[in-house]
């Protein structure tokens, strides 16, 4: 893997970022010690966990009359009845 010095990636980040996004991945280094690894997102654990629809089915439980549920107050703020 590429090494590169901090000074170095302070110059080139914006080259240096646009290589890591296609998937070359390098290593930051000061004083010659690696300090961090750069690498694409969709290579690692930054992936965004799959949705799962469904998983609540069974534990709720919708009204029937869900659709008219407050339907009297909701006519009185319109109207302005008091």
């Amino acid at each position: 893997m590429r090494v590169v010095n901090i000074h170095e990636a302070k110059t080139h980040l914006s080259r240096l970022v646009e290589q890591a996004a296609e998937g070359e991945a390098f290593v930051i280094a000061k004083a010659g010690k690696p300090m961090v690894r750069v690498v694409p997102l969709e290579s690692g654990a930054a992936k965004a966990a799959p949705r799962r629809f469904g998983f609540l089915r069974g534990q709720l439980k919708v009204p029937a009359d869900f659709d008219r549920m407050g339907e009297g107050e909701i006519e009185k703020l319109f109207s302005g009845d008091e």
